[in-house]
């Protein structure tokens, strides 16, 4: 129960990672608050927000807001919202780059901004989703690195500027995550060698906790054997 008496507010937490996640963190006594953009779902013993934009800055900061009023704070946040498309340059499209940059950047800066004014004066967590293909894109990765790189600097940027707050800021840096849409997509795939999300929560409850307080900036890859 290392996160006992936490309160951690973990976005796009109703896709296969973000579920995996909040469990892990619940079930390491943090009070978890799910946030997403899907309207009416539940989790198991987790508070659900009403469904939020996290695009839209000013409902963000209004969002967040509530909850550090409603629990007193918010001592920790996990960016897991953020999407994935698969697009050569030749064929692709510009809209493609600026939907990745929504999804995986905008909303991480958002909710990092929102959550900010609430996070404790000292030792406050933030942890982001970056991708270990950030650092060498393959073939059709283009768009969806590149926003994941944009991960990789926020983290790093914002880590320094925490720093005098003893507030850490990381980013976990995962292959292919073992998730069914993942299976539909790769179906001849050995999915033996990928990551689970339960492996990956497992690192960002550690993240979280006071064990990790030394650890700040840092981009830790979690590939599993692929």
């Amino acid at each position: 129960m290392e996160l006992q008496g936490k309160v951690v507010v973990i976005t796009g937490a109703l896709g296969a990672l973000g579920k995996a996640v909040a469990q892990a963190t619940a079930s390491a006594g943090a009070t978890v608050i799910a946030v997403d953009r899907v309207e009416g779902a539940k989790l198991d013993g987790i508070e659900v927000t009403p469904a939020l934009d996290l695009g839209n800055p000013q409902a963000t900061r209004d969002a967040f807001a509530a909850l550090a009023n409603k629990h007193g704070r918010i001592d920790a946040l996990v960016n897991v919202a953020g999407g994935f498309a698969w697009e050569t340059l030749a064929d692709g499209s510009i809209e493609t780059w600026d939907r990745l940059y929504q999804m995986n950047i905008r909303t991480a800066v958002n909710a990092c901004q929102a959550a900010l004014p609430h996070l404790p004066a000292s030792g406050g967590r933030i942890v982001n989703i970056g991708a270990a293909g950030a650092a060498k894109a393959g073939a059709g990765m283009g768009a969806y690195a590149a926003s994941k790189a944009g991960v990789a600097r926020l983290t790093e940027a914002l880590a320094e500027e925490l720093k005098a707050r003893d507030a850490t800021v990381n980013a976990v840096l995962p292959s292919v995550i073992d998730t069914p849409a993942n299976r539909a997509d790769m179906p001849d795939a050995d999915y033996s060698k990928w990551v689970t999300p339960q492996a990956l929560a497992d690192v960002i409850v550690f993240l979280l906790s006071e064990r990790a307080h030394a650890v700040t900036g840092a981009l830790i890859p979690v590939t599993g054997r692929v």
